[in-house]
């Protein structure tokens, strides 16, 4: 999910599959492990013992170590590599370890292999993340060791945020903010708003979660980007993006709220409280989203958990669609995925926006907080999108979704017009 600079607009989760995903389990340690039945055979096995000396060396912020592991005559490479482990320096890692996924020209003095670089925060990460990376090694001598000679993000993979520069590090109460290129004091008011985003979401979500949250702060739209894998485009007047795997598996995931400091900085106070609370929603109710529930859904809950402490109305909340409802143009249907598209109309993502958020606030007036919770929760817990809402709405709400719909309408001409 993400907010536009108008208004303080929200926008949509960004579910990533390739890098930035959760992976169930705990890594304790530095460790690397390759396929045992992989034909690469003891190939990759000599590769993964290169890579858990990389990985224990980062661990450790053995600059030699990890020199070592990497290919002598890449001069360019290895300066470039020194620089990014620096970079490192302050990050609190609490493991950093690799996979080997596919070991391609195997047999040769120069392989390539696809790469899972998985990494946990310590004290906020009960799971970690992973990023694929494809990673280039030679062989020096015939029965030599393997060195790396290249490392980059693996297809449609984005990058790391300590490869843009050096990582300065923001501890809060109940946050962690790591930024590039921007200035302490701005990194303590986001960690500072994040802390107050944490109980506030808490009061809203009463389903246990880590109750923490990490925020990526870099230097540029473009740099956010990259950290996405995705078009700038995508993303200018976007203030912060929260990304994280759903799955509704009732797991606690690694989730990276990153912000677009250009965007977040032309917000008041009000909209970085919007901003920060709203992302930190999707943080907290990660493990009970999952593919079944609608963009409406966790949107609107979220919006619900940013606003619910502010003295803002309606109207002022909900402007696009208390325009339509003068107008007597109310909308016909609740808002479909499509309709939060950033590519699309900013008048029809506003009011997809509001719409969700009116219906959240229609269930939890009508139907009470417990009965959202347990919808949000009856929702995700599906595997799959079809007759989701309309089971959880007639077991949890004892309604349907034409009935719905309607007192939804209606509850936009009592509270918009």
């Amino acid at each position: 999910m993400a907010v536009r600079t108008r208004n303080a607009r929200r926008g949509c989760t960004r579910t990533r599959s390739t890098a930035g995903a959760v992976l169930a389990g705990l890594l304790l340690a530095a460790a690397c492990s390759a396929p045992q039945d992989s034909a690469a055979g003891l190939t990759a096995q000599e590769i993964g013992t290169t890579l858990d000396r990389r990985a224990a060396a980062v661990m450790g912020h053995d600059t030699d170590a990890y020199l070592a592991s990497l290919d002598p005559r890449a001069t360019s490479f290895r300066a470039a590599q020194r620089t990014e482990l620096e970079n490192l320096a302050d990050v609190p890692l609490e493991s950093w370890a690799y996979k080997v996924k596919d070991v391609i020209g195997k047999g040769s003095g120069r392989v390539t292999a696809d790469v899972e670089l998985r990494y946990r925060f310590k004290g906020y990460d009960n799971a970690p993340m992973s990023s694929a990376r494809t990673v280039e090694l030679v062989r020096r001598g015939e029965d030599g060791p393997w060195y790396i000679a290249a490392d980059r993000a693996g297809k449609d993979a984005p990058g790391l945020l300590w490869q843009q520069g050096d990582v300065q590090v923001v501890r809060g109460t109940h946050s962690l903010v790591l930024g590039v290129g921007r200035r302490e004091g701005e990194l303590r008011r986001i960690a500072d708003t994040a802390d107050r985003a944490v109980p506030a979401v808490s009061a809203i979500w009463p389903e246990p979660w880590a109750e923490r949250v990490v925020v990526l702060v870099p230097d540029s739209v473009e740099d956010m980007a990259g950290l996405l894998g995705s078009p700038v485009a995508s993303y200018r007047g976007i203030a912060a993006v929260t990304t994280g795997e759903v799955g509704g598996k009732g797991r606690a995931p690694a989730d990276r709220v990153i912000v677009n400091p250009q965007a977040y900085g032309m917000l008041g106070e009000f909209g970085r409280r919007v901003v920060l609370t709203h992302e930190t929603a999707h943080v907290a109710t990660r493990s009970h989203t999952s593919a079944a529930t609608p963009v409406w859904l966790s949107e609107g809950f979220a919006d619900r958990a940013a606003y619910r402490q502010e003295s803002r109305t309606a109207e002022e909340i909900a402007p696009e669609l208390a325009g339509a409802v003068r107008r007597a143009e109310l909308p016909a249907r609740l808002p479909v995925d499509e309709d939060f598209g950033f590519g699309g109309d900013a008048a029809t993502l506003a009011k997809a926006y509001e719409g969700g958020w009116l219906a959240c606030e229609l269930i939890a007036q009508d139907w009470g907080e417990e009965k959202l919770i347990a919808f949000y929760k009856a929702v995700g817990a599906r595997s799959g999108r079809d007759g989701a809402v309309e089971q959880a709405m007639r077991t949890e709400l004892g309604t349907t979704p034409e009935d719905f719909t309607a007192r939804w309408r209606e509850y936009l001409r009592e509270r918009l017009g």
